[in-house]
């Protein structure tokens, strides 16, 4: 009997030992992005990696992959659930391919100021999206939102009203949020892969692309366009989706140090990119590049009829709630 015993708690201890070898093995994390690196999302995506590495003592690891070295939008959308990515981030437009309804928040005019995208972020409204969004991709977790910027024309040309907009050939994401505000306008909208679009305004393949301010300096498009038109379209914002099975594999106490250093990093991106706003106009006008300020009333107007129209992917209630949140002026 004692040596049963005996037998009985090496085999007991064995087994704490090994599930204690398990549970402090170190997990390495792929967070894939499309972005330079020199973009706040990839400064921040390297902080994160260090603040998780230094916060769990070395048992999670991240490294990151910048400028589509791991895949493009959906791609690596689709990589969490397939464990060839583990964090990304992604555009709200392009996982409305996931969920429609969290697209609205990508169409023309839905946001209205920085104000009105903060009351977005909080709301129960976003709460159930991203919660519907996580059903429809396989449990993976949306962790932040974080704010990408306002999406300004850019051109060879002042554009000033909808007028100036016809027959023009623009680069614009594969999304049907982005359709709208050319489609409406008169433009000709061309979808298009990020990694190509400097190449496409160099050689004259698309006459225009629309970007925020910070992604056409980090993309050095002005390098290929004169003039940088201030439309203010659309306010983007950007998911960090995290892997459920990458979560699921990590401690409790490693998942919150994870899941807490992401909603700092958005929060970071959102006032980095916020103040980078404020400044950019002034940095282009000093590179020679022509900054034109736009009456937006007249694009609104244009964008309206097709805003309320039928076969959009959200309700209208949903847009309703949207509109009702503080700061729409």
């Amino acid at each position: 009997m004692k040596l049963d015993k005996l037998i009985k708690g090496i085999a007991v201890s064995a087994m704490a030992v090994a599930a204690a070898t398990v549970a402090n093995a170190a997990e390495t994390l792929k967070f894939a992005h499309v972005y330079e690196v020199n973009h706040p999302l990839h400064i921040g995506a390297e902080q994160v990696a260090k603040e998780v590495e230094e916060k769990t003592e070395g048992r999670v690891t991240i490294k990151v992959f910048p400028a589509s070295s791991l895949g493009k939008e959906l791609e690596l959308s689709e990589g969490l659930s397939l464990g060839t990515v583990d964090i990304i981030y992604t555009g709200i437009g392009f996982v409305s391919a996931f969920y429609a309804p969290i697209g609205m928040a990508d169409y023309p005019f839905t946001m209205r100021g920085m104000e009105h995208w903060r009351a977005y972020r909080d709301s129960e409204l976003f709460k159930e999206q991203s919660a519907k969004l996580s059903e429809n991709m396989n449990g993976n977790v949306v962790a932040a939102l974080s704010y990408y910027g306002s999406r300004h024309v850019t051109s060879n040309k002042p554009i000033l009203t909808p007028a100036d907009m016809e027959g023009l050939k623009i680069r614009v994401p594969n999304a049907p949020a982005y359709l709208m505000f050319p489609q409406a306008t008169g433009a000709n909208p061309t979808p298009m892969a990020f990694s190509e679009v400097y190449l496409a305004l160099q050689q004259g393949v698309v006459d225009a692309q629309e970007n925020p301010l910070t992604t056409i300096q980090a993309k050095k498009f002005y390098e290929v366009q004169s003039n940088i038109n201030l439309t203010s379209h659309i306010m983007n914002s950007t998911l960090t989706l995290v892997s459920k099975m990458k979560l699921d594999k990590l401690s409790e106490g490693d998942r919150e140090i994870l899941l807490q250093a992401l909603k700092d990093n958005a929060d970071f991106v959102t006032d980095t990119i916020e103040k980078a706003e404020g400044e950019l106009a002034g940095w282009f006008e000093e590179q020679g590049i022509t900054v034109n300020e736009v009456d937006r009333g007249p694009f609104m107007e244009a964008v309206a009829p097709a805003l309320m129209g039928e076969g959009l992917p959200f309700s209208k209630e949903d847009f309703e709630a949207m509109q009702a949140l503080p700061g729409n002026k």
